[in-house]
């Protein structure tokens, strides 16, 4: 009887370490596939985000390329109007100096872009943060009122 017993005690000894070593192995396995899940979302996520900053990236380098063509019309609008304006008195001042300022402004846009306008405003704004929070709130009572009307 005692080797019935001990053999029943090894058989169920033998059983608990075939549970344990098949709660490892499953264990394991959890682990791995739970890694390469991580592992597969961070590479998604990597590549959403880089596809994200060339959208951005595309999209920043076309407003700048249509800021520059306003830019040169805006130029060519200086010229047409110094060519065909009066060219004496006080019109021919006047005409000149609308000219002038067209032209500064087309090459601002030109040089500077869309996103060197912004650094501009940005730069503006930290210089002068109390009338640029008047002028946005101005701006959005006027923008208020006149989507109330």
């Amino acid at each position: 009887m005692a080797s019935t017993t001990h053999n029943a005690k090894d058989a169920a000894t033998g059983v608990v370490d075939k549970a344990k070593d098949t709660a490892s192995t499953f264990a394991d396995k959890a682990k791995d596939t739970a890694s390469n899940v991580a592992d597969k979302a961070k590479d998604a996520m990597s590549s959403a985000t880089d596809r994200a900053r060339d959208m951005g990236k595309s999209a920043v380098n076309a407003a700048d390329s249509a800021t520059a063509r306003v830019g040169s019309t805006i130029e060519s609008a200086a010229d047409k109007l110094r060519d065909k304006g009066p060219h004496e008195g006080m019109m021919g001042t006047a005409t000149s100096r609308v000219a002038d300022t067209l032209e500064r402004g087309g090459r601002y846009l030109q040089e500077e872009g869309l996103s060197g306008m912004a650094d501009d405003l940005t730069g503006l704004i930290k210089r002068n943060p109390i009338p640029a929070l008047l002028l946005g709130v101005g701006i959005g009572y006027l923008i208020g009122r006149a989507l109330r009307s």
